[in-house]
């Protein structure tokens, strides 16, 4: 079973995507292509599409409900890596499960993430290494 993002995408048609400008490519090896922003102020930028109605992220690829994939994974903005699916860490996500309730989809639980527990035998969290790592929790002071 595919990760569950990788058939939804409701989450890049319900934000605006905003950032500071030194996240482009203009300004960082690696960043957000400059040219599929366009400019919010004077300190930050947002991805094409999503500062307009109907919210669609010019950076998405997708039929939503049914496939998705992010054309700049790998370079997507700050704001977009924070945004976690519902339960993928063990806790709700409120954008997550707003933005699918406004497809028509169903709220991710628990159950949609159970197909990690048998693939989760290796060094390999995500084997199709399409998720991103799990977030390293802060030392416990003694």
């Amino acid at each position: 079973m595919p990760h569950p993002c990788l058939s939804c995408g409701a989450c890049c048609t319900q934000f605006r995507v905003a950032f500071h400008w030194m996240e482009s490519d203009e300004f960082s090896e690696g960043g957000v292509p400059a040219a599929l922003t366009e400019r919010l102020d004077a300190h930050r930028l947002c991805m094409r599409g999503t500062y307009s109605t109907p919210v669609h992220c010019v950076a998405l690829d997708a039929r939503i409900g049914e496939y998705s994939r992010c054309t700049i994974h790998s370079n997507r903005p700050s704001v977009c890596r924070q945004v976690d699916a519902s339960w993928e860490y063990g806790a709700p996500s409120a954008q997550c499960d707003k933005a699918r309730l406004a497809h028509g989809l169903a709220p991710l639980t628990l159950a949609d993430w159970r197909w990690r527990d048998a693939a989760d035998n290796d060094d390999c969290p995500d084997d199709n290494g399409s998720s991103p790592p799990t977030p390293r929790l802060p030392p416990v002071a003694a």
